[in-house]
């Protein structure tokens, strides 16, 4: 029987798996990327309780593995649900055998200093206390628009006392790269190191904004950036032109379903349209498991992806002749729906 490996998800938010469920519109129409953030994303992530994150991962686990992707790096915020909120994704993952990268996203949007101190808490914390062996953790930040100098340096100092890394959105939109300007700084990039926040290994969402200089720089400290092809084509970002010139660039779908061939194919679509070599993006796909190996080390099983629907995570068979056996694939949908009707309930009071 034919082996190959299962598909990497090197960046993506679980917490957003009800959201097609029949998330409610917002009611003014978002006219540009911070809107969208602010009347759709972060409303839904302020929403989030325990139950319905519950719901969230094990749903977006559940779909991941159906799709052949057995490992994601996952990048998490729920300002109302902050401590203790990457047990409940790392017990969904570990239940139905799914690899993950973990962080918290701290950010000051909502609360100031207090919160990003909780963000970062909450990131020591799961470092520290996490045993499960399909799980590990990394420090979070939201984006560096969204928190202060001190919090990014706070971020780098934990994650070099944990021999951890950093992973964060950087230059997904022209936000992030003004607020960088008007701080002083030729960039975000050129923010986050100069607040020494990103130790070598750090995970870099979209750079759709970063020049070639500034995606060479990162290849040189050997930090990963992850495009994100249907997302940014979505929010109308752009298309990040420039990351042809790292070979440490890997797929992710921010948010989007694990769907790693679909991200894939419009990869290729866009990078066409946009004139980058097919070839040298196409690689995208599978540098992911680089940055998996890098964080879970050569001791940890590699995935297993097996003809005729056949899929094993670490010695464990989680997909068999094409359905899920590591959970009960209705409850775990019927349950989703649940509490997707009390998530957009509480996000309309918002």
């Amino acid at each position: 029987m034919k082996q190959s490996r299962g598909q990497v998800n090197s960046h993506t938010h679980a917490y957003s798996a009800l959201a097609p469920l029949g998330m409610p519109a917002p009611a003014e129409k978002p006219d540009s990327f911070l809107e969208i953030l602010e009347r759709v994303w972060w409303r839904l992530d302020r929403a989030l309780d325990e139950p319905s994150l519950a719901a969230a991962a094990r749903l977006y686990a559940a779909e991941a593995l159906l799709e052949g992707t057995t490992a994601i790096v996952d990048h998490h915020e729920s300002p109302g649900f902050i401590e203790g909120s990457l047990d409940v994704l790392a017990d969904a993952f570990q239940e139905l055998g799914l690899r993950a990268l973990l962080c918290y996203g701290a950010t000051e949007r909502n609360g100031g200093r207090e919160e990003a101190r909780r963000g970062l808490a909450e990131c020591r914390r799961f470092l520290e206390s996490n045993r499960r062996p399909l799980i590990c953790g990394a420090v979070g930040l939201h984006a560096a628009f969204t928190v202060s100098d001190e919090t990014l340096r706070e971020a780098g100092e934990l994650a070099r006392e944990l021999d951890a890394v950093v992973h964060l959105h950087v230059a997904e939109a022209p936000e992030d790269v003004e607020d960088a300007k008007r701080r002083g700084h030729a960039g975000p990039l050129d923010r986050l190191l100069a607040m020494d926040a990103l130790p070598a290994g750090s995970i870099l969402a979209h750079g759709v904004h970063l020049s070639a200089e500034e995606v060479e720089r990162c290849a040189e400290r050997r930090l990963w950036l992850v495009q994100n092809p249907r997302s940014n084509r979505a929010n109308g970002v752009g298309y990040p032109r420039a990351l042809g010139r790292s070979d440490r660039v890997a797929l992710g779908t921010d948010g989007f379903p694990a769907d790693m061939i679909d991200e894939a194919e419009m990869l290729i679509l866009e990078a066409a349209a946009h004139g980058e070599d097919i070839d040298r993006a196409a690689r995208r796909l599978a540098a992911g498991h680089q940055l998996v190996a890098e964080r879970f080390g050569p001791s940890a099983r590699p995935e297993v992806h097996l003809a005729r629907g056949e899929i094993s995570v670490n010695g464990r068979s989680v997909v068999s002749g094409g359905e899920l056996v590591s959970g009960e694939l209705e409850e775990i949908r019927a349950r989703a729906s649940e509490e997707a009707v009390r998530l957009f309930e509480r996000m309309e009071s918002l």
